[in-house]
């Protein structure tokens, strides 16, 4: 029975591969449907589908976010003592708890939106369609997180990574193509009859801000309409798949009874479910506090928002007090490049934890000392060259991505902060692998007091204002990854060789990131700034790149772990460019 379920699992360089790929095409995707989408909707309308997903994600972390963590560490903890009983319960039981949490965090988004919206700023609550789009992906993002934690847990990431791609392209192609069909088809109603929906407008531009709050819910529609087909698929692949285990129960041990998995799944759930919130709960500071303060500014101190940005914003949001929104919704473009450097240490906590779990239950020191190693070098090998880049290079990148210049100078802080943020992630994720799953809330929940506290005080500051809330998250950042290391030495018992983990991938983002600064300011003078921004990225990966292969960052071991890494490790062993 056992060697039967284990056939499909992956080890972690494997899984964390396939959830690269995956992520890749997941990024990509996000990546031509956000960009086009600012096109269409502006800074306002990203302000507007920022808000909604601020409201949406602490909602869907507090139902959700523990379950799938606790689902995948007891999944590997039975499968790997071969008690198959308790792996098919564990889903059994798991899925009703989601569906009724799913049913409740849809009603609380739904009807807690309008005074919420009210609460932030009253002066503009047109965030509300988009909430509204957005409310029925938490009941199905709920329950396609059991599928994705039970699979996790097998050391299986294929279901995960196939939803994901699934979503993305969804997102993708209906949700930009609601938002055009929203502002097309009544602009084209506003030629022909001067109305829209039996409202008249006196101007084009006022008939065109009308549309902006639908477009940003026709394009929340598409990222609902994602979320549902992937749990769909997760559904049928369970069906075809979990017949397997189901099967083969009866040769198993008896199962442990319902009562003890349920307690033990609340037991492990709540403090990361608690803490996810907490992480999430740092967008909704961002929010509350940007939109607050720079409305106060605006009704205090305008010349100073004014004499910063006025150049940058568009004059209608000036005239119509939507500058709040507008200076949101630059934040909120910084955050989606900000996201993609911990997106990429997501892989490997969710890889990681079930092999960090799987090692800690054998009790084998020195296998969960290299488990540990291997997490955070490839995390750091890949977020610190990503991280440097955005900050050294956030004005070639916002200009490449036709991104407001405001959102440049946040970028220049968020990715320094993103590099933290993504070592914390799966440092978090280790720590609850060998059964400390308090401290991460406990550490997110000093780091979300260290972030609100920074964010009330300098985005009052008319001199700093929204860029306040990046020096919040910086801080924040820098606090989880320190404190989690030394608690991650400490609980694990395991002595860590942090110089050899660290010191090779430094040097090579550092090669990286200055190169592609270098690039640069050497072609910004001679050549136009979309080419001298493709030619510095493209220089840093390069650099980036032959960095990593004369460093010999990676074993022969290693590459052969990674899918077809046998002729990759084969190729560079005969040039002696792997240990």
């Amino acid at each position: 029975m056992e060697g039967k379920q284990t056939g499909r699992q992956q080890g972690f360089l494997k899984g964390a591969a396939i959830l690269l790929g995956a992520l890749a095409l997941v990024k990509v995707a996000g990546a031509l449907f956000k960009i086009p989408l600012n096109g269409i909707i502006g800074d306002v309308g990203m302000g507007y589908f920022g808000t909604a997903y601020t409201i949406y994600n602490p909602i869907f972390c507090l139902a959700t976010a523990g379950f799938p963590v606790a689902i995948s560490r007891m999944v590997s903890e039975r499968s790997a003592l071969g008690r198959w009983g308790d792996v098919v319960r564990i889903q059994k039981l798991a899925l009703p708890l989601f569906i009724l949490m799913g049913i409740i965090g849809f009603l609380a988004m739904f009807f807690g939106a309008r005074p919420f919206l009210e609460w932030i700023n009253h002066e503009d609550i047109h965030a509300l369609p988009a909430v509204w789009a957005l409310a029925p992906a938490i009941l199905f993002s709920v329950i396609g997180s059991v599928y994705r934690g039970y699979y996790e847990g097998l050391r299986n990431m294929t279901p995960t990574a196939l939803s994901q791609i699934l979503e993305a392209v969804v997102k993708l192609l209906l949700g930009l193509s609601l938002a055009w069909y929203v502002l097309d088809k009544g602009m084209e109603d506003y030629v022909n009859d001067g109305e829209i929906w039996g409202i008249a407008f006196s101007a084009e531009s006022a008939a065109r801000e009308f549309l902006i709050p639908y477009a940003a819910a026709g394009a929340i529609l598409g990222v609902t309409a994602g979320s549902f087909l992937s749990f769909l698929f997760l559904w049928c692949y369970n069906r075809v798949h979990h017949k397997g285990i189901a099967g083969g129960v009866q040769l198993a041990a008896s199962p442990s009874s319902s009562g003890s998995i349920l307690k033990e799944l609340l037991k492990t759930a709540i403090p990361v479910a608690l803490g996810s919130l907490t992480v999430n709960l740092s967008s909704l500071v961002d929010t509350v506090s940007l939109q607050n303060c720079i409305s106060g500014m605006m009704r205090m101190y305008p010349e100073a928002i004014i004499g910063q940005y006025g150049a940058f914003l568009n004059p209608a949001d000036l005239e119509q007090n939507r500058v709040p929104a507008a200076l949101f919704g630059c934040y909120t473009n910084a955050l989606t490049l900000f996201m993609l450097v911990p997106a990429l240490t997501q892989a490997f906590g969710v890889s990681a934890l079930p092999n960090v779990t799987a090692a800690w239950v054998s009790g084998d020191k020195r296998r969960l000392q290299k488990s540990i190693e291997n997490v955070l070098r490839a995390s750091v090998l890949f977020t610190l060259p990503a991280g440097l880049c955005l900050s050294v290079l956030s004005e070639p990148i916002a200009s490449l991505l036709g991104f407001n210049p405001i959102t440049g100078r946040i970028l220049v802080l968020l990715g320094i902060a993103s590099v933290f943020a993504a070592i914390s992630t799966p440092v978090c994720s280790m720590l609850q692998a060998v059964g400390r799953m308090d401290l991460p809330v406990k550490l997110m929940g000093v780091g979300l007091i260290i972030k609100t506290a920074c964010n009330w005080f300098l985005t009052s500051l008319p001199e700093v204002n929204v860029l306040g809330a990046g020096i919040g998250t910086l801080v924040c950042y820098f606090f989880l990854t320190f404190v989690g290391l030394y608690l991650l030495i400490a609980n694990s018992g395991v002595k860590l060789r942090l110089g050899r983990v660290f010191a090779k991938p430094f040097a090579a983002a550092v090669l990286c990131a200055f190169g592609g600064f270098v690039v640069y300011q050497v072609l910004v003078f001679k050549a136009s700034s979309l080419a001298a921004a493709l030619a510095s990225l493209a220089a840093a990966a390069g650099i980036w790149g032959v960095s990593v292969i004369l460093l010999r960052i990676f074993s022969k071991s290693e590459v052969e772990r990674l899918p077809g890494g046998q002729k990759i490790a084969k190729i560079l062993e005969n040039h002696r460019w792997i240990r």
